[in-house]
């Protein structure tokens, strides 16, 4: 099979590597898609992705489409692949989105249409059909010019008139899923992809014979990259599905891994939490993970508990511990920052959680009743660099030292689109008292250790109650932890002010089963014991809400000020709510909603 570092080949865009592929593995399968998440598969090769996107890029450029913004309105699919790499041939901005679905209103789409300044919506008959009356209902959406992919001639493909692109061409839009529900653009040039894939190829040490599966949503940076441009990159082929497969039976992934013998997968820490929780021992008998060489974890806090616990229950399956390979990266960075080394044992190290809570990195015995595991995520790669600083005093934190998690290198994004303010404060910082080179701002917390990374949580998300630090997602696995009607990976913890203090409140997702035998006094007595033991709080208020209803951003993580919006405004899908101060809570309530009707007033010019 061909192999090549494709840097060596004057390769500067992602158009000048899918037509290296073209050219030198033009038959070759590309990517496999399950329609189903199991056996019912269709295939693209190298030339027949290359052959689409061009002309998807003829109709584009017969528009004089180049440089304008085109949102990807797919079901994760082959298309969703076409329609972009038709965009970068043609010189147009992508904007990858999630569809909306039939007749629902969606303000995260409008708010990135309008952001963007989108003239064109690239999609299929079915997805625009499900959408068509709320593309004429809403302004913002009337005017997209929609161009149905799935129907146009691949014979325009000789229509197509290749473009000068290069390293520093804005390829991508990637709207980040954000904590707080205003989407910002993170610019991503050709450039970025290159040398992220790189950084990739380097942690991940994949070639021309690796094999990947992949769930993840295209949408999002980790799906995208990390599943379609990665493996593209050093030609491989690539295993995808979509992710509700996936998530309606976590069994699938695991399957496909076993049946198509891959290499490398990986997502989020739910989901490896989702296959121990809902596969069932005896789904276990015909699975063989001994083909799987990377098992990367990101995108949110990877615990140590689910690790070994994965280990364990997979272990007569053939998976290996030392396959698991924990990083750390964001859509600001393209894609990855830090990982590990292949076929090494994640490392995890043992703290003092009461000094973690103040910043502070005090080692401590595993059996320890003060003891914290937090999982290394590697180290950098390339010429990628971070460091850790005080983000107050913006002073160079030393070795050990909780801090800001600053970055740079050739991957660092170009900033956020149409946010010169925005994108002057978080990616163009400096060490106090230096003006030697720039950083990106993570707006994560984390220590550096023997060159190691350990990511401890999010600046904006820590919770101070009297004078102490908590970290929410500790809180929240004490929840999940505390009742087995609760759903794991599914809760948030905020604080809201009341009385002239700041009051813990518990969000939480009950599991699907328990809905109709749920004895809500003892959930809600259980999770205010095992909050106030083990972190010493009261919970003010606790939300129990119904499966699947939790606010995520679209790697999974949890939207902990969406969800303390919601639960400001009473637009949570309740199931039980329960409060310390019930009157209290109605008053945040009121307040919230006179807020929001003086808005309406004011924008309206009422």
């Amino acid at each position: 099979m061909y192999k090549t570092s494709v840097l060596e080949k004057n390769i500067s865009s992602l158009v000048d590597l899918l037509r290296h592929r073209e050219k030198h593995q033009s038959d070759n399968i590309a990517f496999t898609f399950l329609l189903n998440g199991e056996t019912q598969e269709v295939n693209l090769t190298y030339q027949e992705l290359d052959k689409k996107a061009r002309a998807i890029a003829a109709i584009l450029q017969s528009m004089k489409a180049r440089g304008e913004r085109a949102l990807l309105l797919y079901q994760p699919g082959l298309e969703f692949i076409a329609a972009f790499f038709g965009c970068l041939y043609a010189g147009v901005i992508a904007v990858p989105v999630y569809p909306p679905k039939r007749n629902h209103h969606s303000n995260r789409l409008q708010a990135i249409v309008s952001d963007a300044q989108a003239t064109i919506a690239l999609t299929t008959t079915s997805v625009v059909s499900n959408f068509e009356k709320t593309l004429k209902e809403k302004p913002e959406l009337a005017t997209l010019c929609c161009i149905t992919t799935d129907d146009i001639d691949n014979n325009k493909a000789d229509d197509w008139q290749p473009l000068s692109i290069d390293s520093d061409t804005l390829a991508f839009l990637q709207y980040t899923s954000g904590s707080t529900g205003t989407p910002k653009g993170v610019m991503v040039s050709h450039g970025n992809l290159l040398h992220n894939c790189a950084v990739i190829h380097k942690c991940f040490q994949d070639t021309s014979n690796s094999l990947g599966v992949s769930w993840l949503p295209p949408y999002h940076d980790m799906g995208l990259i990390g599943g379609i441009l990665q493996p593209l990159y050093v030609g491989a082929p690539m295993i995808l599905m979509p992710p509700v497969v996936f998530l309606q039976k976590p069994i699938r992934w695991l399957q496909a891994i076993s049946r198509y013998k891959a290499t490398t997968s990986g997502g989020p820490n739910f989901a490896y939490e989702l296959c121990v929780n809902k596969i069932k021992p005896e789904q276990l008998e015909s699975l063989d993970l001994s083909s799987w060489e990377v098992a990367f974890t990101g995108a949110e806090p990877v615990r140590a508990q689910t690790l070994e616990r994965f280990a364990q229950t997979f272990a007569d399956c053939g998976f290996r511990k030392e396959v698991f390979y924990p990083c750390y990266g964001m859509a600001e960075t393209t894609l990855i920052v830090s990982g590990g080394l292949k076929a090494e044992p994640p490392l995890i190290r043992f703290v003092e959680g009461t000094q973690l809570l103040q910043n502070r990195i005090v080692p401590a015995d595993e059996s320890s009743v003060d003891s914290q595991a937090i999982v290394s995520c590697g180290r950098t790669w390339l010429d990628q660099k971070i460091v850790i600083v005080n983000p107050e005093t913006l002073i160079e934190c030393a070795d050990g030292e909780v801090g800001e998690i600053w970055a740079c290198g050739e991957s660092i994004a170009q900033g956020y689109w149409r946010k010169p303010e925005l994108t002057q404060q978080t990616f163009n910082a400096y060490i106090a008292n230096t003006e030697k080179e720039s950083f990106l701002r993570t707006g994560d917390l984390g220590f550096l250790q023997d060159g190691e990374l350990f990511v401890t949580g999010r600046i904006k998300d820590v919770i101070i109650i009297r004078g102490q630090n908590h970290y929410p997602q500790d809180i929240e696995l004490t929840v999940e932890n505390s009742h087995r009607a609760l759903k794991a990976g599914s809760g948030a913890a905020f604080t809201v002010e009341a009385k002239d203090k700041e009051r813990l409140v518990i969000v939480q997702e009950v599991e699907r089963s328990y809905l109709r035998k749920l004895d809500v006094q003892e959930v809600v007595g259980n999770i205010s014991q095992a909050v106030t033991a083990q972190h010493g709080l009261q919970v003010y208020a606790t939300v129990l809400v119904k499966t699947a209803s939790i606010l995520k951003t679209s790697s999974g993580k949890i939207q902990r000020h969406a969800c303390k919006n919601a639960f400001l405004n009473g637009s949570l899908n309740v199931i039980e709510d329960w409060s310390e101060d019930p009157w209290q809570k109605a008053k945040f309530r009121y307040l919230q909603t006179d807020v929001e009707s003086l808005l309406e007033k004011v924008q309206g010019g009422k």
